[in-house]
């Protein structure tokens, strides 16, 4: 059974997703490259509080950018696999098919609508506990 079949997306669409995380990912690792050129290159000079405290900003602007992208990074790569597995297009949560308009806006994504409601009323249920 082909993986069009199991998620009635087409193969076409599939190329489509997969050329687009592939894109998604090199604009991500190029970002961080030049960020961190930027922040390699930043004069450290300054030693009054003042400079010292934009550079400490600066430096944690980096770094939660950074998280950022390697979290986003990784649903790239899990995608991307999910694509070679063929379980490209199916929710974790529902084991139902992810609305194409949802895969289109997010080529990342592991949930379809209502997997990602299932999910965040879960995670409400339990900060409430």
């Amino acid at each position: 059974m082909s993986q069009a079949s199991k998620t009635g997306l087409t193969d076409q669409f599939i190329r489509e997703c997969r050329s687009r995380l592939v894109e998604m990912k090199a604009e991500l690792l190029n970002r961080s490259r030049a960020a961190m050129r930027e922040v390699e290159n930043r004069d450290r000079g300054g030693s009054d509080e003042g400079d010292m405290t934009m550079a400490l900003l600066a430096e944690n602007d980096f770094l939660s950018e950074q998280q950022r992208a390697k979290t986003r990074l990784l649903e790239i790569e899990s995608a991307l696999a999910r694509i070679e597995r063929g379980s490209y297009g199916i929710c974790e949560e529902t084991d139902e098919p992810i609305e194409v308009e949802r895969l289109r806006a997010l080529p990342w994504t592991r949930l379809s609508i209502e997997g990602a409601e299932i999910r965040e009323a879960m995670s409400r249920r339990f900060v409430r506990s």
